[in-house]
């Protein structure tokens, strides 16, 4: 067969641009009910920052999780906890802003180590095949990834905002004004989304697939 793997191939490029486009749309949407609710929202996250510093204590003292990958973790989360004191604004050139992007790979990097070795170990120490790994399972793993690395880092970046010129200069330390002095904010993920869909308009535009006056 010649024809059906490309219909496979062609159905599975269309799933995942789907898919983008879904995930984008709905992070769009949460920026935006961010921007109507900020008290609620930095209410909620501070909150949820609280309830996983002790849920990872909880893991280490109970289930004996490494003491300092949990340090590690709850080092982390004070540190996005820092990026609160502005919220929702962010300057990205701010160390604390860095410092949260660096501390979110070496936590899932030291963590990904640390579960893959635990799982080597496990089968190295199996005598049978019969025997059952003493390891976790793949949701217990991809839940605590989730809820312990993942959650607060996601939830910042859909939540903080940035000023309008941000993207693609960075560099003001507070947001534009708006029209009557108020502060005219607009969500991260949304400064994303419009800089991505305007450098694709400006390359079909140079491709000749569109002209200068449509809109995209």
């Amino acid at each position: 067969m010649w024809i059906l793997p490309l219909v496979g191939y062609l159905g599975s490029v269309l799933g995942f641009c789907f898919l983008t486009l879904a995930i984008a749309s709905g992070l769009y949407y949460l920026s935006e009910l961010v921007e109507e609710h900020t008290v609620i929202a930095k209410r909620l996250l501070t909150r949820l920052i609280y309830f996983i510093v002790g849920l990872q204590l909880v893991l280490w003292v109970i289930d004996g999780l490494p003491f300092f990958l949990t340090l590690l973790g709850v080092v982390s989360h004070v540190i996005y906890l820092g990026n609160m004191r502005r919220f929702p604004f962010v300057k990205l050139t701010d160390p604390l802003f860095m410092a949260s992007c660096v501390l979110v790979l070496v936590n899932h990097f030291f963590w990904f180590r640390h579960f893959s070795d635990l799982q080597h170990q496990s089968y190295s120490r199996m005598t049978s095949m019969y025997e059952q790994p003493d390891v976790p399972s793949f949701t217990e793993i991809a839940s605590f990834f989730a809820i312990c690395v993942w959650l607060i880092p996601f939830a910042l970046f859909v939540s903080l905002s940035a000023s309008d010129n941000v993207l693609p200069t960075i560099g003001s330390e507070q947001p534009s004004q708006a029209d009557g002095g108020k502060n005219k904010r607009q969500g991260m993920v949304k400064v994303v989304v419009d800089y991505v869909l305007s450098a694709i308009g400006e390359v079909s535009r140079l491709a000749g697939w569109k002209k200068s006056d449509d809109r995209f």
